[in-house]
């Protein structure tokens, strides 16, 4: 008797064991199921911890510019715009990727090397008409922050608007969501007293940093809502903040010269 209970005892304790160990691995395939069956769910966590990309605000160290420049200059404007739109992608599509120098080496250093060139391109555009500004070449280096591209953001947040913005290229290459394109207002206007020009140019960069989150948005609510999630969540609040920045636009004009007519138009967006 003592010894069959013993070999009882022992069997209560294998089938213990052998149960927990049964948990053990049903536990460590949820984990598994949790973080590698669903990648959009990694991705958006990579997301939120790889911060945003923070540069120095280019335009608003700019002197008066030149009618005959402002063109050039805000094509410019916009490219810089661009590049920090992809480099955030490229960050949040490579979260944990690299060693620990990685976002500097791959992103920040390329971005800093891009926006060398494109701030050099808005000085000559400037000193071909004017005096060219000097020491622009301190705004190159972006940081990696917390926030939306605080300064540049203003100016460089996003795909390009300001000018030369159909299409808007920017935002989201590479990915499902698409990209959000509205028509071109700063091709669109008049000649801009120089009392206007800095009232002017901040409206234009807002309507930047109004495409930059709207794309944004578009990337981490893909797949949410139904087919007109994209109209009444994104592309129409977005057309709303045009149309009050437009109208800014023209009235900061028409304070000093024709109040330009129409350009309630150029406020729809399309993906």
């Amino acid at each position: 008797m003592p010894a069959t209970g013993g070999r009882h005892r022992l069997s209560r304790r294998t089938k213990i064991a052998t149960a927990a160990l049964g948990l053990g691995i049903a536990a460590g395939a949820l984990v598994i199921a949790t973080t590698v069956g669903d990648p959009g769910a990694a991705n958006a966590a990579g997301a939120a911890s790889s911060g945003q990309i923070t540069c120095p605000d280019v335009a608003s160290q700019l002197p008066a510019i030149p009618a005959q420049a402002q063109a050039e200059v805000q094509r410019n404007l916009d490219l810089l715009t661009t590049q920090i739109s992809e480099a955030n992608n490229r960050l949040v599509s490579t979260a944990g990727q690299g060693g620990p120098n990685f976002v500097q080496n791959a992103i920040l250093g390329p971005l800093a090397d891009k926006r060398t060139s494109t701030i050099d391109r808005i000085a000559i555009a400037i000193g071909r008409q004017g005096e060219k500004p000097q020491n622009l070449g301190g705004l190159a280096a972006c940081s990696l922050g917390g926030q939306a591209n605080t300064g540049a953001g203003t100016v460089s947040t996003a795909p390009a608007q300001g000018t030369g913005n159909t299409g808007n290229t920017g935002g989201n290459a590479g990915t499902d969501a698409g990209q959000i394109s509205c028509p071109d207002v700063a091709s669109q206007l008049p000649a801009i007293p120089a009392q206007a020009q800095a009232e002017v140019q901040r409206n234009l960069d807002l309507l930047t940093t109004q495409i930059s989150e709207a794309n944004n948005r578009l990337v981490t609510s893909a797949g949410e809502g139904g087919p007109n999630f994209v109209q009444n969540a994104i592309l129409g609040p977005l057309e709303d903040k045009r149309v009050a920045t437009i109208n800014r636009i023209a009235t900061a004009i028409g304070r000093n010269a024709d109040k330009p007519q129409g350009l309630d138009a150029l406020a729809p967006c399309s993906r």
